[in-house]
C-alpha cells in the first residue's frame, strides 16, 4: 500500500486536507485500499483551520520519514515557515520521495528550495507574489496543476481534486482514476494544463449544456468526430459551439476530444492487449504512429513503455 503523509502548517484550510484525503481514500485498485494516510504538523494538537473548525492532528514531522508521497498542506503562511517543517520536505525530496504541494503549500516547498529550477504553479491570485518572492522558480499561471519529476504543484482546492485523480492515475492507472473519481462525484480527470478559472462553469439556463453533446462524443470516441459533428448535433453554429465549449470546459471542442482520446487509449494500454494499431483505432488516434506522439507529448512515454510501466507497477 502506498503510504501518504500529509504536513499541515498553520494556519490551514481544513478543506484543502478534507478533499485530499477523500480523493485518495477513494481510490481501490481490485477492491483494496490503494493509499494508507497520516497527517503530521510540527506542534501535534490543535490546529487552527482558516475554513471552519479546527484540525486535530496527532502525529509530529517524524511520522513523515514513513511516507513515500509527502503532501504539503498550507494555508495562511507564505513566510517565516517553522525550519523543522522546511527539513522534512527537503529531506523528502533529496530522498527521491514524491513531494506534492498544494495551493499555498507551493510558496512552503519554494520557501524549502525543492522548486529551484522546476515549474510550478500555485492558485490564480498569488501566482505573481509566488514568481516575486522566489525568482528561481519558474512559476506556470493559470493551469490546474504542474507535474515536474516527483515535485507537483497545484492551485487552489477544485486543482486539488484533480492533482490527486493525477497522482491515482499515476500509480493505479486511468481506469482506476476514473473509478475514484465517480466515487467522489467528480468530473473526469482533466489534465494538468487546463485553465483555474473558466467562463461560465455553470450555464444559467441548463438546457443549453452541452452536457449531451459530449456525451455523444464520448460514446463515438472511436469514430471520426468533426467540429462540424459536434455543431450539429448541438443544433449551434461552429463558432457558437467553440464559445461555448470553452466556456463549459475551458478546452476548444477538439482539444477535449483529444484529451478523451488519450484518456481511452490510457485506460486500453492498462487493461488490454491489444496491439498499438488496434489501441489507436479504438480510441479515434487513427495510426500507432499518431498514438505514438500523442503518448509522447501528453505522457513524457511511448504507449510500449507505458504499459510496461503499469504492468510493473
Amino acid at each position: 500500500m502506498h503510504r501518504v503523509v500529509f504536513v499541515v502548517v498553520p494556519p490551514v484550510y481544513s478543506f484543502d486536507l478534507a478533499i485530499a484525503q477523500m480523493v485518495l481514500d477513494a481510490a481501490r485498485p481490485g477492491g483494496d485500499a490503494g493509499y494508507e494516510t497520516t497527517v503530521c504538523t510540527a506542534q501535534p494538537g490543535r490546529v487552527e483551520s482558516l475554513s471552519g473548525s479546527d484540525v486535530v492532528v496527532e502525529h509530529g514531522l517524524a511520522t513523515a520519514e514513513q511516507a513515500d508521497t509527502l503532501v504539503v498542506i498550507g494555508g495562511g503562511a507564505r513566510e517565516d515557515i517553522d525550519p523543522r517543517v522546511l527539513e522534512v520536505v527537503r529531506a523528502a525530496a533529496d530522498s527521491g520521495k514524491r513531494v506534492a504541494a498544494i495551493c499555498t503549500g507551493t510558496f512552503i516547498a519554494a520557501q524549502a528550495g525543492i522548486l529551484d529550477g522546476r515549474r510550478a504553479t500555485t492558485h490564480w491570485g498569488l501566482t505573481d507574489e509566488l514568481a516575486r518572492r522566489h525568482p528561481a522558480v519558474t512559476v506556470v499561471p493559470d493551469v490546474l496543476y504542474v507535474a515536474d519529476g516527483p515535485v507537483l504543484t497545484c492551485a487552489g482546492a477544485g486543482a486539488c481534486v484533480e492533482l490527486c485523480l493525477h497522482l491515482v492515475r499515476t500509480d493505479y492507472g486511468a481506469a482506476v482514476a476514473a473509478e475514484a473519481g465517480k466515487r467522489t462525484v467528480a468530473a473526469p480527470p482533466r489534465a494538468g494544463d487546463q485553465p483555474q478559472i473558466v467562463e461560465t462553469p455553470l450555464p444559467v439556463v441548463t438546457d443549453t449544456s452541452l452536457t449531451t453533446t459530449r456525451e455523444w462524443a464520448l460514446r463515438r470516441l472511436d469514430q471520426p468526430v468533426t467540429l462540424t459533428d459536434l455543431a450539429a448535433h448541438a443544433r449551434v453554429s461552429t463558432r457558437t459551439l467553440t464559445r461555448r465549449f470553452h466556456a463549459e470546459t475551458g478546452l476548444s471542442p477538439l482539444q477535449w476530444l483529444l484529451h478523451q482520446r488519450l484518456d481511452r487509449a490510457r485506460r486500453l494500454l492498462e487493461t488490454t492487449t491489444l496491439p498499438m494499431d488496434q489501441v489507436a483505432f479504438h480510441s479515434g488516434l487513427g495510426s500507432a504512429d499518431s498514438l505514438r506522439q500523442h503518448m509522447l507529448r501528453r505522457v513524457g512515454q511511448t504507449p510500449i513503455a507505458y504499459r510496461t510501466s503499469f504492468v510493473r507497477r
